[in-house]
Formats: structure tokens, sequence, C-alpha cells
């Protein structure tokens, strides 16, 4: 593969806008030609909607609306045309031919705007879940700058020790020089994620090694999990294959699902609460999480509900955490489930598909 081709798409792919016009324009001739020359008892212009259904969704709504023109002037044009027939019949079957065309226009156009609504509402839904998630994640964010700038101050005042020595011991503050410069970096990764989480778009798909992944997670986390006493037990799988993945939403899914775990553990002794995240490959093609909290767990008839937007078990809980995380794990491609049982804690399991080409 040539260098120019890095990241075209493939040829099929390519191609099918040409031939979806191809398509468009052979039906048009098409149904023109057999309206002109049957007689006017055959309504054969009432074929134009397959024109206008096949345009929708690959061309704009200007473009829609002046096909639909075309196929009115059209099926005018072989009603004037047509010499088979009642024209009394032909200009009825004309009538209704072009009040079908204006109405499978108006119809298909209000269903994609709909779904573009629907769509933009659900980004939006995304948007909202992401500032909660930052207030809530306020004091960890704090803990978590705070620690590497409390490194710099401290690897700072060594180098200024070790400068001003007679003579100066130039190793010694090029170490501290160079662990200053690890921790700076390390707070401007954090200060990158909180500004991720706050950005809207679309998702960055990228490399994931979803290990790596857990633990930035339980970093960003560790202050609730260390104000609320509860014990952590990783069983992470070593060696697994890489996913694709947003990295931001698949951190928002993880922290929904750790956030979600320490409060159901709330009510327990302090020496209950224990929660574990372990990774496996669960089958050829797939990775999977699971989450699993020693709370109190949940009714079977709350599992039912329990990924609806707007239901929750919580009472100061907005119900759109889990609705979105779902929505998030099956854009890429995996799925979620939940299994609980009164008090027997609950587990989440979450599958997502291996990247392609990243091993057997």
């Amino acid at each position: 593969m040539s260098r120019s081709d890095a990241g075209r798409p493939p040829l099929r792919q390519r191609n099918r806008p040409r031939l979806r016009a191809a398509a468009i324009l052979f039906l048009l001739v098409s149904v023109f030609v057999a309206d002109t020359i049957t007689s006017f008892e055959i309504a054969m212009a009432v074929f134009y909607i397959v024109v206008i259904v096949l345009a929708v969704g690959y061309v704009s709504t200007r473009v829609v609306i002046a096909l639909a023109g075309v196929c009115v002037f059209l099926t005018v044009l072989s009603l004037l045309m047509s010499q088979h027939g009642s024209f009394q019949t032909g200009l009825m079957n004309c009538t209704i031919s072009i009040a079908a065309i204006a109405t499978t226009t108006f119809l298909v156009l209000k269903t994609v705007a709909a779904q573009a609504a629907a769509f933009e509402a659900q980004a939006q839904m995304v948007r909202m879940a992401r500032l909660t998630s930052l207030g809530a994640l306020t004091a960890s964010i704090a803990h978590e700058v705070n620690q590497p700038l409390a490194a710099i101050a401290t690897s700072g005042d060594a180098c200024r020790r070790w400068l001003d020595r007679d003579p100066p011991n130039i190793d010694k503050a090029r170490q501290a020089v160079e662990r200053i410069v690890y921790d700076a970096n390390r707070a401007s990764d954090v200060i990158k994620r909180v500004r991720s989480l706050a950005r809207s778009g679309p998702p960055r798909m990228q490399v994931l090694d979803i290990n790596a992944t857990i633990g930035e997670a339980v970093m960003i986390a560790q202050d609730e999990l260390d104000k609320n006493s509860v014990s952590l037990h990783l069983r992470l799988t070593e060696d697994l294959p890489a996913i694709s993945g947003d990295k931001v939403q698949i951190l928002q899914v993880l922290g929904n699902l750790i956030g979600n775990a320490i409060d159901a553990m709330r009510d327990q002794p302090s020496f209950k609460r224990e929660l574990e995240i372990a990774t496996m490959r669960d089958d050829q093609d797939r990775i999977a999480i699971t989450v699993t909290d020693a709370g109190i767990g949940m009714k079977p008839a709350a599992l039912d509900h329990l990924f609806e937007a707007f239901w929750t078990t919580k009472e100061d809980g907005m119900g759109i955490g889990l609705s979105i995380s779902r929505s998030i794990v099956e854009a890429h491609g995996g799925q979620i489930a939940v299994s609980s049982a009164p008090r027997m804690g609950a587990t989440f399991r979450i599958s997502l598909p291996i990247r392609t080409g990243a091993g057997a």
C-alpha cells in the first residue's frame, strides 16, 4: 500500500455513493419511460417514491427536495406525452402520484430530522454525564494534582541544596531536576484528562491497553476509595490483547461503575467494603471486565430497569449514568450486563471486542 493510500477508506466503500447515484438515475429514467409508454390507467409514477427513499441520508435536504421536484416534473411530462387510455384517468393517477411523492418526501425528511435530533439529545446527555462526573471527581482530581506538585516542590528544594554545596553536587542536582520534569508531566496528564472529560465531541478511537486504562480509572477514584475505607482487589489477566476505543469514554464507564460500587457499600461495615475488578479473555475475540462489590445487592425487579434512562435506585441519583454507560459500551461493539442477589452484592460485566489484528 502506498503512503498516499494510508487512512483512505476501502475502494468498495468509496464507490458506494457513485453506485447509489447511478441507481437513482437509472430508476428515474426507467420509471419515466415506463410511465410514458404505458396507458393512463397504470400509475407507474408512484414508483418515484423509491428514488426519494434511496436519496435520503446520502444527499442534503435541499437535494432531496429538488429531486422530488424533478420527479413531479417527470410525472407531468409523462402525462402529456402518453397517448394510451383515458386522459381523465391518467390525470387522476398523476395527481395521486404527485401526492405520494410529496407525502413521502415530507415524511422521510421529518424522520431524518427526528433521528438527528435524537442523536443530538443523546450527545448532550453524554456531555451532561461527563460534567456530572467532573463534579463528583473534583476532590480526587485535586488530591491527584497536589501529589506531583508537592513532589516538584520537594525536588526543587533538594536541587537548590545540592547546588548550594561547595563544590556543587551536579549529579544529585540533575537527578532532582529529572524528578521535577517527571512530576510536572504527571500533573499535566491529570489536567489533560480533566479537559478531555469536559470536552464534547465525537469518539476518538485509539489502541487501548485495558489493564492500564483500569489502573488509570482506579488512580482517579483512589481518594474516594480511601475516604470510604474500600478495600480494592485487582485481578487483571496479563498479556491481554489490545482493544480499540475512546479512552475518555471507557474511563467514564469504569469511573461510573466504581462510583456505583462505592455507593452500594456505604451502609456496610467498613471491614466488609470490598471491591474487585477483574479482566479476562472470555473467548477468541472479546475481553471481559467485571466490577464486583460487596454491597446489599439488588432485587430481580430492579435488574430489569437498571439500564433505563432516568431510572435509579438512589435517592439523589439522576438515572443516566448506567444508561450512558450502556450506550458507550454498545457504541464500541460491546455489551454490558449485571447480576446480583439480595445481600450478595452486584457484578457488572463488560465485554469488548479485541482490536482486529491484536492477536489470536
